[in-house]
């Protein structure tokens, strides 16, 4: 008996001391899960994938960017969301699902606030209003007194209810007291097929989307739906320099399950702030007229998140939008 407790015992001070080293190895150890719940080759994927090579370099272990698209996004919201809290998987948490989707479904299976944990903004991505460059009105004043005009009679495309390119109409309509038919299309070839054809009246979208048809001369663009001007399209004035008070941006960031221990929230997002400021990022967010959010910390993004939810909500109420 006591040669086999003296073996036990001795067999417990090996295994105390390993499994207290294990406890003290840095986070992270192996490599990390960045869910993006969009399919592969867009925009949100292809910005993830040049980010992931960068921020892997910074924290010394292999990003995995795993697509789950479905629902606009809430499969993949979800998977994080049900994830082990451990540090090794996280999300591209946008726009819409951080701070639209409360507000457009009344039934939503996670808690933007509750379910996740906020870590680091990422990038926003600005909006333009875009017209047909034959259409008669060259200023936002000239569309709006036509719009006046003909109440109902005008119409504006975006990629489909509740996204980004219709509540920034929906904010349009508001501002000016206007009224314009919704028209939701299923794929951007169409949608700008009939914009260049005149079936389609006004557009709101992303600057990077529209650049090759704007220096091709085929679009005009009227005002930016943002806080300043962009480099690239220095003469296009913000929508508040016409006296409109319209700031809507799409924007992304990273958040991870709730219940993910502060030191590992806190060392991925200051891994993450570091990469946004990365002169090979710096170059990518120009080139593509991205903003950066890489200041954005746990307590700041969280503090954004409500604040764009709230605008959002009020946008979504007033135009009576719902998608359930």
């Amino acid at each position: 008996m006591r040669a086999a407790t003296g073996i036990a015992s001795a067999l417990l001070s090996m295994v105390v001391p390993t499994a207290a080293v294990a406890q003290q190895v840095p986070y992270p150890n192996r490599p990390i899960t960045w869910v993006v719940p969009s399919g592969a080759g867009g925009v949100t994927d292809n910005s993830a994938r040049f980010l992931a090579k960068v921020l892997s370099e910074k924290l010394g272990q292999p990003i995995v960017v795993d697509n789950k698209p479905g629902a606009g996004g809430i499969v993949g919201t979800e998977a994080v969301a049900q994830a082990k809290p451990d540090g090794y998987t996280m999300l591209y948490a946008s726009q819409s699902t951080m701070a639209t989707f409360p507000s457009l479904y009344k039934k939503l299976s996670y808690s933007p606030l509750k379910s996740l944990v906020p870590v680091n903004g990422m990038a926003d991505s600005s909006l333009l209003m875009v017209v047909n460059a034959a259409a008669p009105y060259t200023t936002v004043e000239e569309l709006i007194a036509h719009l006046k005009k003909n109440p109902g009679k005008m119409n504006f495309g975006s990629s489909g209810t509740g996204t980004s390119t219709h509540l920034l109409g929906e904010m349009f309509q508001m501002a000016t007291g206007t009224s314009m038919v919704h028209v939701p299309y299923k794929t951007p070839s169409n949608l700008y097929a009939d914009l260049l054809s005149g079936t389609i009246d006004v557009i709101f979208d992303f600057t990077v989307v529209m650049r090759p048809h704007i220096e091709a001369g085929k679009l005009r663009p009227l005002a930016i739906a943002r806080e300043d001007r962009l480099k690239s399209f220095p003469n296009v004035p913000t929508f508040r320099e016409r006296g409109l008070d319209i700031v809507l941006t799409a924007w992304a960031s990273i958040a991870m399950p709730a219940g993910t221990p502060p030191e590992i929230v806190n060392k991925m997002s200051a891994a993450f702030a570091e990469t946004t400021r990365d002169p090979v990022i710096i170059k990518y967010n120009d080139e593509n007229d991205f903003g950066n959010l890489g200041h954005l910390g746990p307590e700041k993004l969280r503090e954004f998140y409500i604040s764009e939810t709230e605008k959002f909500k009020k946008v979504v109420e007033k135009a009576g939008v719902t998608l359930d």
